[in-house]
């Protein structure tokens, strides 16, 4: 049976009308691949301020890398991230000197605390100021450990340099324990304090019998993360605008104050996480 002419060319026309009234599916935004500390991935920090920017933006986050700064690193340069986020420390300045990384800013601070025996020989317990009990430390000269990791090297000559001390003799102890996670275990064995992090503290990494968390809470003792964004022509990035777009992000008004809200729901009531704003500069990573 034939068709005329008249009519196949009416349907025709029809079905193309009908299909340009039909609202076209919308591409679905290219998602920020980032490289991601490991603390922050371990207490949940990254993956709750992630989730509020893709909710406020539609643009969705992947996690490309995580662990330390030397993993991050090496999975940076090698290419195809948008964005990272590290201590502050030549690792991530040297990334920008090299031009992979561009527009490097602070946006939040971990914890440094000072743990010790349980019968706490130099009467530390609930001191709030770092310096106050390294003096105490130094006059009694109980033992203590300069653990060989770089963030607790950078806060404990910050706090020996505010003191004016130069601590010499055998009370101090160089760090001779198998690996940075058996620093702590090595300071008890010694009846030792040792300056380490919060978060391995509380996650367990550090856990050792008979040692506790003695002096926290001290704004000197906190280090700044950065967070920085790819070079697409040294790196290969193809989301450049979702990086910045979500670096602007975490460095805003609204994302310290949600970095202060997930820092808040701990069951301990005791950070791990602050704002940008208490970080001091004297505490601030130097390799």
């Amino acid at each position: 049976m034939k068709i005329p002419i008249r009519l196949f060319i009416s349907t025709a026309c029809m079905a193309i009308l009908a299909s340009c009234d039909r609202p076209q599916a919308e591409s679905k935004p290219l998602p920020v691949r980032a490289a991601v500390i490991g603390g922050m991935s371990t207490t949940g920090l990254w993956d709750f301020m992630a989730a509020e920017f893709t909710k406020r933006t539609g643009i969705p986050v992947e996690v490309a890398a995580a662990g330390p700064k030397e993993v991050l690193d090496e999975a940076f340069r090698a290419g195809g991230i948008d964005l990272v986020t590290m201590h502050s420390s030549d690792t991530a300045t040297k990334l920008a000197a090299e031009g992979f990384s561009t527009n490097l800013r602070p946006w939040a601070c971990n914890e440094l605390v000072i743990v010790g025996p349980q019968e706490d020989p130099a009467g530390i317990r609930g001191l709030k100021e770092g310096t106050a009990a390294l003096r105490k430390i130094a006059e009694t000269k109980t033992p203590f450990v300069e653990a060989r990791n770089t963030g607790s090297q950078t806060v404990s000559i910050a706090l020996w340099r505010k003191l004016g001390i130069n601590p010499t003799g055998d009370w101090m102890l160089k760090d001779e324990s198998q690996s940075r996670w058996q620093v702590v275990e090595f300071a008890r064995q010694r009846g030792a304090y040792v300056i380490v992090g919060r978060i391995p503290v509380v996650s367990g990494k550090l856990a050792s019998p008979g040692m506790e968390v003695l002096v926290e809470g001290d704004p000197m003792m906190r280090r700044p993360y950065v967070v920085a964004e790819a070079v697409a022509s040294k790196t290969g990035a193809r989301n450049p605008d979702g990086a910045r777009r979500l670096a602007d992000f975490l460095t805003s008004t609204e994302g310290q104050r949600l970095l202060s809200a997930h820092a808040a729901r701990r069951n301990d009531g005791k950070p791990v996480f602050f704002p940008v704003q208490p970080c001091v500069p004297e505490a601030r990573n130097r390799e």
